[in-house]
């Protein structure tokens, strides 16, 4: 044993100085440095370029750096105390917090040790982050960024930052061994030397999609979520499959085929196994596609956003990436738009600061506080208009899908259109009006393929009044256990806005039904089953 155990550190330490040599090379414009060194790596899955660093340390002290082209830094940290805090962000944008801007790629790391006089490893990228946000959950803070701006790392223990790294292990073990990234058992996302070559921890880095949240009472950015290039949540009883996404991504990337992105909320979005059977549209629609037809559909849609933070908070960008002339862009927000009652309690101020967006007035006139023309919904409609078209995409704008509610706003029938806000509901709202409408003036002045899925939903909805609880979400918690806890989703109290599979089915062939009614969509209406 002793045996085995030296020869796998033999082998770690070979591996960490071939790597570092090679981050040498890598760096080679970067100023040798001796005495107490932090050096490592900023990757996206390929190098974060020019990223400025922060380091900050257990006594408040701060010092920064620049990453190269490679994504490699060096910084000499005589005088510090550890533990280290570094934080990483993309070049031309310093906005980490603010949810009312568009947020800048930002990464965090937590390095518990330091050794003196010496080169210490330490790499920021997804990984690091996520184990930064559970440091951050565990000393009740919202999200990596909260730590990130706490000034020192005073008070946090190594033990911790250790703990709290490894446990995040699990969820990319088995894709670490696929990628052959040696003694994968005992990676760490900071400490494990790397290169932003697209190998090794690098080709684990690529096929997945890092994202921060958004705490709704405060509306500051929360914890951390990762990813596959699928957009399927990865977690430890949900590991990466480094082969299917890795295949996810290279449809995405590949010239011959046609890229459909969905941009939207909860009602489209992919859900984690543990919530079966709730599903979103956007997690089944690629199923109606022709395999021949080469189609492959990216559903970053987001459970809670609406069409101004789903863009301020990077989901669009990451889509965005991929698309190509003659791909296609369905905007399908609404529901969320409508959080804009500044009376309601505890959320009403965070909502109305970063979610809110207001509907145009009955004679279709943009309606939006002075000087903040962002907050029109038909404004924020157009900014995904304008970047589809600048790539030479094809933008579909659809109504949001309904709520099952009668004509008092209440579970019930027959249901009749529900998005839209009116004085009468509170005194917190600045303006009121018809989101739905506001939708169909957006695809009017913009020349825009329309597919009116509130009314297909409303008709459907209708016509299932005795078993609508098939396909909204209304499930048995003896059977789902995961919903024995939940406020709603029950038979008992049922989410009247969210699907279950056989609902998610339903709508995406209703979508697929609105595709092959619309004209200018026929190209893409010959390529579904």
């Amino acid at each position: 044993m002793k045996s085995m155990n030296a020869c796998r550190t033999a082998r770690a330490s070979l591996l960490a100085t071939a790597l570092l040599a090679l981050a040498g090379c890598a760096g080679m414009g970067l100023q040798k440095l001796s005495g107490t060194v932090v050096q490592g790596v900023v990757s996206q899955g390929g190098p974060l370029a020019k990223a400025r660093i922060v380091v900050t340390d257990a006594l408040g002290q701060k010092k920064t750096a620049s990453a190269d082209a490679q994504g490699h830094y060096a910084l000499n940290v005589d005088g510090m105390q550890a533990p280290l805090m570094l934080l990483a962000v993309e070049p031309g944008n310093n906005n980490c917090t603010d949810s009312t801007k568009p947020w800048a790629k930002c990464f965090g790391a937590l390095l518990p040790e330091l050794k003196a006089n010496a080169s210490n490893t330490a790499n920021i990228n997804a990984l690091s982050d996520r184990a930064v946000s559970s440091v951050a959950s565990a000393l009740k803070l919202k999200g990596p960024q909260e730590l990130l701006e706490k000034g020192s790392t005073e008070g946090i223990e190594a033990a911790l930052i250790r703990d709290r790294s490894a446990g995040g292990r699990k969820a990319v073990l088995q894709a670490l061994k696929d990628a052959g990234v040696p003694d994968a058992e005992n990676f760490d996302p900071v400490t494990t030397p790397m290169l932003a070559d697209g190998k090794g921890v690098d080709a684990v880095l690529s096929a997945l999609v890092h994202n921060r949240g958004y705490d709704n009472d405060t509306g500051v950015p929360g914890g951390t979520a990762i990813l596959d290039a699928d957009y399927r949540y990865v977690g430890n009883e949900e590991p990466l499959n480094l082969a299917r996404a890795q295949a996810a991504l290279a449809r995405a990337k590949d010239p011959a085929y046609t890229r459909v992105i969905i941009v939207g909320d909860s009602t489209a979005s992919t859900y984690e196994g543990f919530r079966l059977p709730r599903m979103g549209w956007g997690q089944v629609f690629e199923e109606l596609f022709k395999p021949e037809a080469k189609v492959k559909v990216l559903n970053n849609a987001k459970s809670g956003r609406s069409s101004r933070n789903f863009y301020n908070q990077g989901y669009f960008r990451q889509m965005m990436q991929y698309v190509r002339p003659g791909d296609y862009v369905i905007i399908h927000h609404g529901h969320n738009d409508q959080n804009c009652d500044a009376a309601k309690a505890k959320r009403g101020a965070a909502d109305v600061a970063n979610a809110c967006t207001y509907p145009n007035d009955a004679q279709g006139r943009k309606q939006f506080p002075q000087g903040k023309p962002e907050l029109s919904f038909q404004n924020s409609l157009e900014v995904y208009v304008k970047e589809a078209r600048a790539k030479g995409a094809i933008p579909i704008i659809m109504t949001p899908t309904t709520r099952v509610w009668n004509k008092d706003r209440k579970e019930g029938f027959p249901v009749v259109p529900n998005h839209f806000t009116s004085a009468g509901q509170g005194n917190g709202f600045a303006f009121v009006g018809d989101y739905s409408q506001t939708i169909r003036d957006t695809a009017r002045a913009s020349k825009l393929p329309l597919i009116d899925i509130e009314a297909k939903t409303i008709a459907f909805v209708n016509a299932h009044q005795d078993d609508w609880k098939k396909y909204w979400l209304a499930v048995d918690p003896a059977l789902y256990p995961f919903y024995a806890k939940e406020s709603s989703g029950t038979l008992a109290k049922p989410d009247t806005t969210h699907f279950q599979e056989a609902g998610a089915r339903a709508v995406a062939q209703m979508v697929a039904q609105g595709i092959k009614e619309t004209p200018e969509l026929k190209a893409l209406a010959d390529k579904l089953k």
